[in-house]
């Protein structure tokens, strides 16, 4: 499997440096993409170059994550309009060892093309500032930088010098990754392209070596907006952050023409599988988003976790569910039921009656009379049990997991019951 090849079909490929092509047909070349640690987590924008590093050692090679100790304290202009607000130290440190432990997840440590990762911080800690500008600062010119893109989109705004050196930071992390680990390829969004080139001219001025760079598209959705948000803001890789259910819901509720672009972009499945799919499901893009969503969601989380969706899921929009699958569900996917339907809080330290909680604390039905011909109706149902008798009492054992009790009234009105 050639790399270029893959990037190619996959629309992945937005720029690239003479001879990369020739350079990768063999395989066996060490690439590197960096992360600068200013989140605390990783995001499914994160989760492109992850995946871009993952075909690339999928394609025989060896990948290097770049975590930015050093840079992250610095901030890249790249992509923004105005200055970064600096992190402390110790955030970005504390950033810089969950984003460690979330990038082993997704690539291979062992065997020959084994992923390793590398702190830039290690590269600096012991240079002072007149090192720096001598071996470092002297290499590329004034005119050179301001070329940049980065820069040039900055000069009405303001830049400050801070930002302005960080692509001399890049560059001889290169360098530096060029001598230790004979790195020759660094890869990025396009909007790194200005950094990664610089780190390649950088190369080109004080070795005999040559360095090369590619590059993916941003990705956007097809409207143009920015990649990687919902309503709800970020899609991080940290179920603290998105929860497993929410992180299945964004691909699950993608617009049917991203559906090309996000297979190509996050999909393991080959091209012959998914244009397989494509044509299986092409009436019915809701079946291939909730393909798409299983893979993902299981690769970025877990099996476990997938099944436990798959149950919420279920629950709230399979009207046949059954009071068994209910109470077989986890604090985890309950706590995800309750972001999902209406749900009140509830004082419950001994038994009380199910129409002093519905009428007087949750305020789901106006009065009692109301709530009673609900009853006699057949309407209302707790933990998939229906209610036959107005006075049901509600005894600490009915709790799910001692916390939470699914009240439902009709087909279509389900509440969530959690006790303080």
């Amino acid at each position: 499997m050639n790399f270029i090849d893959e990037l190619k079909w996959r629309g992945m490929l937005h720029d690239m440096t003479p001879g990369v092509e020739e350079k990768l047909a063999n395989g066996g070349i060490v690439g590197y993409i960096g992360f600068d640690p200013t989140a605390p987590s990783m995001t499914i924008g994160n989760y492109v170059q992850l995946m871009l590093l993952s075909i690339f050692q999928r394609c025989g090679n060896k990948p290097i994550v770049l975590m930015g100790g050093a840079t992250g304290r610095v901030g890249d202009p790249s992509g923004k309009d105005k200055e970064r607000q600096l992190k402390s130290y110790e955030e970005l440190d504390s950033n810089l060892e969950f984003q460690k432990e979330q990038a082993k997840k997704f690539l291979d440590f062992e065997g020959p093309n084994a992923a390793i990762i590398v702190n830039n911080y290690d590269f600096y800690k012991d240079m002072n500032v007149l090192t720096f500008l001598r071996d470092v600062g002297k290499n590329l010119t004034v005119n050179y930088m301001l070329s940049k893109e980065s820069v040039k989109k900055r000069l009405q705004s303001g830049i400050s010098y801070t930002e302005f050196s960080y692509q001399l930071l890049q560059a001889y992390d290169y360098l530096c990754l060029l001598n230790e680990y004979n790195c020759e390829i660094q890869m990025g969004g396009s909007d790194q392209w200005g950094n990664i080139t610089s780190g390649t001219e950088f190369i080109r001025r004080n070795t005999d070596r040559k360095a090369y760079a590619v590059t993916t598209p941003l990705l956007t959705k097809a409207d143009g907006s920015k990649f990687g948000k919902s309503e709800d803001g970020n899609i991080w890789l940290d179920r603290h952050l998105t929860s497993p259910y929410k992180f299945y819901q964004f691909w699950v509720n993608a617009s049917d023409a991203d559906l090309p672009k996000y297979y190509r972009y996050f999909s393991f499945k080959s091209k012959e599988e998914i244009e397989e799919l494509e044509a299986e499901f092409g009436d019915n893009p809701n079946q291939l988003k909730r393909i798409l969503a299983e893979e993902l969601t299981i690769r970025v989380h877990s099996k476990e976790d997938y099944e436990n969706v798959s149950k919420v899921s279920n629950l709230l929009f399979n009207k046949k569910a059954t009071k068994e699958e209910l109470l077989s569900m986890n604090k985890e996917s309950l706590e995800a039921v309750q972001q999902e339907i209406p749900s009140f809080k509830i004082e419950s330290n001994e038994s009380l009656l199910l129409e002093d909680i519905l009428v007087e604390q949750c305020g789901i039905f106006n009065s009692k009379s109301e709530y009673r011909r609900a009853v006699k109706a057949n309407a209302i149902s707790v933990n998939k049990s229906k209610v036959s008798d107005p006075q049901h009492s509600v005894g600490q054992d009915e709790f799910i997991h001692e916390m939470y009790l699914i009240v439902e009234n009709g087909k279509k009105n389900k509440y969530c019951l959690k006790k303080h």
